[in-house]
């Protein structure tokens, strides 16, 4: 049995792992690349296998990088079975068809300026007829049923806590006489959140592919970060400026509304301090309408909420926004308000809109409450940019910025290694996935001095070859090729850079006092450049 990994390997985004075996080809989700412009175009490549060789795609949850190539998937050839939970299900009816729209939306702004320019029209990665022919190969399950996919394979879900209907997957893999247990634990998220319950813990596996999105890192309390919330939209609120929160519009934006429903309806909160507040996300208020569908997966505390009468979902200055007229009129409104509008990352969607309008402005605060990948507008200003670049314009970046660790919906480092100390039997091997190379690094060194268990740390492309007791690794540069030509690509932008200023300086170096001083220097170290570009082209050319 091969286990290759194709995606989410020393980096937080694009989830793909094939299993090979020697009757059936898996797929462990089939997500989408986001972050930077060079990460995003990892999206366009040929998957690196036949879709049409694809026997079952096993889908972990409905988040778009664990689901967001799925229409490419189908568009390419799969004719396979779609296994999922029915609450992702549900959630990816909504979401695939929102990410074609957005594909079909930034194949059309780029046509409009490729036509210009007299280049040829590129096609959106898929449409929106793509994403519902993808649908009808789900079949939704429950957690905790046992599901044979085949002669030799058979799972389980587990609640894996992280959204509503994420999943933990068990998987059987039977070989001859042996039998083999992997799991993968998805998206882990963390105890004690509002709507969905906790991760739960596995008893054995033989090996295990691990998240590590924050194997560096421990998490301040929820309920800090839910205290800091109130108050930082107090605050922006009296003095008159308006809270933008982007948010995964699954998951992150119904615990929002939870959490302000709980402040607002259990608190004697004053008339004039229940701000208005907006969820301008139309994928964040279909999203809510599927959580309200299956609430069968909800917690016990929020069940009792809606057994005694109380929609978790509505409260009196809660209001759901859904054209884009109202959007519009939003950033014309000059009163303090809380604007919850996706994506989280900051990507795409409706808060680049409002973060263009709102950015500038002092009176203005800005909240992230999840993950911010590499290379995406949230890093961006969560690192101190003081100009970014927004829907063709410049604007300044003057308000205050807020990031709140303790609402992310991923377990940190303490939680992960509770999880994977629970194991009753060890397993024999641990990869960590789904987390920059430092933080899985920081993972790995604790799960093997503090749990004894031998970790690897793929990268994207590599290959696994498991034998009973025994585990084959190939390192593959398929895929991670473009990780390289991003390096050059960005040291080449470097030496132009250099170029471009030295060109600038040319009235320094013809300087009469210059070439005087340092004709000689100045044309040898010429001639050397000149030389190592030959060397460069020759390299090339190779």
């Amino acid at each position: 049995m091969d286990i290759q990994f194709f995606g989410s390997a020393k980096m937080v985004t694009g989830s793909n792992f094939l299993i090979t075996t020697d009757k059936s080809k898996i797929l462990v989700d089939c997500g989408m690349f986001q972050g930077s412009n060079e990460i995003e175009k990892m999206n366009f490549l040929d998957f690196p296998f036949d879709p049409k060789e694809i026997n079952f795609l096993i889908l972990t949850h409905s988040h778009i990088d664990h689901s967001g190539r799925i229409p490419k998937l189908v568009k390419d050839g799969f004719r396979g079975r779609i296994i999922s939970t029915k609450a992702t299900r549900d959630l990816c009816e909504i979401m695939l068809k929102d990410s074609a729209n957005i594909q079909e939306s930034d194949a059309r702004w780029e046509n409009k300026k490729r036509i210009r320019a007299g280049l040829p029209e590129v096609e959106p990665l898929y449409t929106t007829a793509d994403a519902e022919a993808s649908l009808k190969y789900f079949e939704p399950y429950y957690y905790n049923q046992d599901i044979n996919i085949g002669d030799d394979i058979s799972i389980r879900f587990k609640d894996a806590g992280h959204i509503l209907g994420s999943s933990i997957l068990e998987l059987w893999v039977k070989e001859g006489v042996s039998n083999t247990k992997i799991v993968f634990s998805g998206d882990l998220g963390m105890p004690g959140r509002p709507i969905i319950n906790n991760p739960e813990f596995i008893e054995d596996a033989d090996y295990v592919i691990m998240e590590s999105t924050y194997g560096d890192t421990i998490h301040e309390p929820f309920e800090e970060s839910t205290k800091e919330l109130i108050e930082i939209i107090n605050r922006t609120a009296l003095r008159g400026g308006t809270v933008l929160i982007p948010s995964f519009a699954i998951g992150r934006t119904q615990e929002l509304i939870h959490e302000l429903n709980k402040y607002y309806e259990y608190n004697d909160v004053e008339e004039y301090m229940k701000i208005p507040i907006y969820v301008d996300s139309p994928l964040g208020v279909s999203a809510t309408e599927v959580f309200v569908k299956n609430s069968y997966d909800f917690n016990k505390e929020t069940r009792e909420m809606i057994l005694k009468g109380d929609n978790p979902f509505t409260f009196s200055n809660l209001r759901y926004i859904k054209s884009q007229e109202e959007s519009i009129l939003l950033n014309k409104a000059n009163y303090p308000k809380v604007i919850i509008s996706s994506s989280g990352m900051a990507t795409a969607g409706r808060i680049r809109h409002h973060l263009k309008h709102n950015l500038w402005n002092p009176l203005n605060s800005l909240i992230f409450i999840g993950y911010q990948a590499e290379g995406s507008l949230g890093r961006i200003l969560l690192n101190g940019a003081k100009k970014v670049k927004l829907l063709g314009e410049e604007i300044n970046v003057a308000l205050e910025i807020y990031d709140l660790e303790g609402f992310s919906a991923h377990a940190d480092q303490k939680m992960l290694i509770k999880w994977l100390s629970r194991f009753s039997k060890k397993p024999k091997k641990v990869f960590l996935v789904h987390g920059e190379e430092e933080s899985s690094k920081a993972l790995s060194d604790i799960i093997e001095n503090e749990l004894n268990i031998e970790t690897i740390i793929p990268s994207i492309g590599d290959k696994i070859n498991i034998e009973k007791d025994y585990v084959e690794m190939w390192k593959s540069t398929n895929m991670s090729s473009l990780k390289l030509k991003e390096d050059i690509e960005n040291e080449l932008g470097n030496v132009y850079n250099k170029f471009d200023a030295l060109f600038n300086r040319t009235d320094d170096i013809y300087d009469d006092k210059v070439l005087e001083k340092n004709y000689h220097s100045l044309k040898n170290k010429l001639i050397e450049i000149q030389g190592q570009l030959m060397d460069l082209n020759i390299l090339i050319s190779k």
